[in-house]
C-alpha cells in the first residue's frame, strides 16, 4: 500500500504553516498528491477578537479574507519550492462536516495538536475528536510545542492487540517500511503475559519487511497507560508513536479513551493513529 492523497488541515494558528512545510516534505518522499484543506473557526464572536477590536461584520470578513489568501499564498509557495502543484481548497460551510468529508478522500491526514494558548488554533468543539473518529481515515498528528526535526526514522508502535491498534498497523505500513529502527511497545499487567506479547506482530511485519523488536512495560499502580507510553517514547529516543485511535459514542458526543485523549493533551512527538 502507498498514500496517494495526502490532506493537511490549515487554519491561520501559528503552527500551520510548519504544518504545511511537513506536509510538503513527507508528500514529495512518498510521490503523494498534496491537499491544502484550509478550515477554520465559523464562530465569528469565538477564535480572535480582542476586547478593543471592532465588531463589525465587513472589517471582519475582510480581515478573514486576507488570513485565507496568506494561508494559500503561503502552501503555493511551499508546494511549488518542493516542485509539484499542491491543490488548494477552502470550502464554505460548517468545520467538521467539511473537514470530515474532505478527509474521506484520502488516504492519510496531517493534523496539528490544538495550542490552548492560541485563539486561531481553534476550529470547533471536539474537531480533533471527530475528525478522527467521523473521518475514516488514519492521521498524523503533530505536536505545537517545538520543531519536529526527525520523524519516522525511529518508531514506537503501542500494542494491545485490539482492533484500533491493529488497524493503525496496517495503515502505517508505509512509515514502518522506511524506519531503521521499530520497537513494539506492550503495557502488561502481569509478567507472564510478556511470553506472547508482541510476537506475532513482529512476524506479521517481518513479512512486510519491517524488522521490529518489542518492549514490556509493566503496568504500575497509579500510572496511566498514556503516561507510560510517553515514558517508553522519552526512553527509547522515537520519533513516532503508532497508535490505535480508541473511541465510542455517547448521547451523539465523540468521547475518547484515556489513551487517546493523553496523546492528544500531552504528545512530544508526533503520533499516527487509525480508528
Amino acid at each position: 500500500m502507498s498514500y496517494k492523497t495526502i490532506l493537511v488541515h490549515i487554519d491561520d494558528s501559528q503552527r500551520s504553516d510548519a504544518r504545511v512545510e511537513f506536509a510538503v516534505d513527507f508528500a514529495l518522499k512518498h510521490d503523494a498528491h498534496l491537499i491544502g484543506l484550509y478550515v477554520v473557526c465559523q464562530d465569528l464572536l469565538r477564535p480572535l477578537f480582542r476586547r478593543d477590536e471592532s465588531l463589525n461584520l465587513a472589517v471582519n470578513e475582510a480581515q478573514s479574507a486576507a488570513r485565507q489568501q496568506r494561508a494559500q499564498e503561503h502552501f503555493t509557495a511551499a508546494a511549488q519550492s518542493a516542485g509539484f502543484n499542491g491543490e488548494w481548497r477552502a470550502p464554505p460551510g460548517p468545520a467538521i462536516e467539511n473537514a470530515t468529508l474532505h478527509a474521506r478522500h484520502a488516504d492519510l491526514l496531517i493534523l496539528g495538536q490544538q495550542d490552548p494558548a492560541d485563539p486561531a488554533a481553534y476550529v470547533a468543539k471536539h474537531f480533533l475528536e471527530d475528525l478522527l473518529m467521523g473521518g475514516g481515515r488514519p492521521a498524523i498528528l503533530l505536536p505545537y510545542a517545538g520543531r519536529v526535526k526527525r520523524f519516522g526514522d525511529s518508531v514506537l508502535i503501542a500494542w494491545d492487540g485490539g482492533r484500533a491498534a491493529a488497524r493503525a498497523v496496517k495503515d502505517a505500513l508505509p512509515i514502518l517500511q522506511y524506519a531503521r529502527l521499530v520497537k513494539i511497545a506492550c503495557v502488561i499487567r502481569h509478567l507472564e503475559e510478556g511470553e506472547t506479547a508482541g510476537l506475532e506482530l513482529t512476524a506479521y511485519l517481518e513479512r512486510q519487511n519491517v524488522r521490529a523488536g518489542f518492549t514490556l512495560l509493566l503496568h504500575v499502580s497509579g500510572v496511566s497507560t498514556g503516561a507510560m507510553l510517553l515514558n517508553a517514547l522519552a526512553d527509547t529516543n522515537s520519533d513516532l508513536l503508532v497508535l490505535g485511535a480508541y473511541g465510542h459514542a455517547r448521547a451523539e458526543e465523540r468521547v475518547l479513551g484515556g489513551v487517546t485523549r493523553t496523546m492528544l493533551e500531552s504528545m512530544i512527538a508526533p503520533v499516527f493513529m487509525s480508528h
